[in-house]
């Protein structure tokens, strides 16, 4: 306040301006971002009543006691995290070989360029009833395919079985996903100046020295980012793991669960909702002071 009474006139007037232009986003941010998400934490301490008229009863800390206590929570964390952790290398080293390959020139370049955009830009619901036709027990093309080469037998629910669930959703998030990755970091192999293969060709570089050398370091920061966007979308992803199978046991499932299947425990759900966010929150900022050195 002291340094805003410092100011010039103009001064005062631009910033009085530039307040007014964001405070409509700061409204919005605090009624549709932290209103929601700190009455989410205040519910995490109370048994969320359903009965009109019903107060809902204070019980502390006894929702974490339960959730932390709760063998299910802990294996629908795991799971989670090798989720995370498969579908967000899985895409980036998909997305960055693409990128590689459509970064150079051959005849047809922009049509595939196009066709490659499609999982990403297609219907989660159409890819999702596509992946369970083709994986279909007896019929299904790739489960038929994988029988005649002796791989499994023709019966087997690749989607339903618990056994395979996870590995089949964590397929589906990489394909439908890489073409994000694809495209920024095509977008920013675009921008390297080509003086700087040009001297390494002078310099006698490999393929593969110029790749680590210059293509990397350039793409650093590009790649640091996607991972971090990447990661903050899958370990909340709900919708692509629910429509696929539900066998496929995330955490978000098991929220999912305990707020709106049986007797809902919305308190339950409401502390699993808190844990996700901090625990996102404290691998977010190390990452982000670690990793990308913002």
């Amino acid at each position: 306040m002291q340094r805003f009474r410092e100011l010039s006139p103009l001064k005062k007037k631009e910033a009085t301006f530039g307040w007014k232009l964001v405070s409509p986003a700061i409204i919005l941010i605090g009624l549709f971002i932290l209103y929601p998400v700190l009455y989410n934490i205040y519910l995490s301490f109370f048994e969320v009543s359903l009965t009109p008229g019903v107060p809902n009863k204070f019980v502390g800390l006894q929702n974490y006691k339960e959730l932390l206590t709760d063998p299910t929570f802990w294996n629908s964390f795991g799971i989670t995290m090798l989720y995370v952790l498969i579908t967000v290398v899985g895409s980036i080293l998909v997305g960055l070989g693409i990128a590689l390959l459509m970064n150079k020139e051959f005849p047809g370049r922009g049509i595939v360029r196009a066709l490659i955009l499609f999982p990403y830009v297609a219907p989660v619901i159409s890819t999702v009833f596509a992946w369970q036709y083709v994986l279909m027990p007896l019929n299904g093309p790739l489960t038929i395919l994988l029988s005649n080469l002796g791989i499994m037998d023709v019966t087997k629910d690749l989607v339903n079985d618990p056994n395979n669930a996870f590995i089949v959703v964590s397929f589906y998030s990489i394909w439908k996903n890489f073409p994000f990755i694809y495209l920024m970091i095509l977008s920013r192999l675009q921008s390297i100046p080509q003086d700087y293969y040009e001297a390494a060709d002078i310099d006698g570089a490999n393929g593969w020295q110029k790749f680590h050398h210059i293509t990397l370091p350039e793409l650093y920061y590009v790649i640091g980012s996607l991972v971090l966007l990447r990661g903050i979308w899958n370990f909340y992803k709900f919708e692509e793991v629910y429509l696929l199978s539900k066998e496929a046991r995330t955490l978000p499932i098991y929220l999912y669960e305990k707020a709106f299947t049986g007797l809902p425990e919305l308190g339950v759900a409401a502390a699993i909702a808190t844990v996700l966010f901090v625990v996102m929150m404290v691998l977010i900022s190390i990452y982000v002071r670690k990793v990308l050195k913002w």
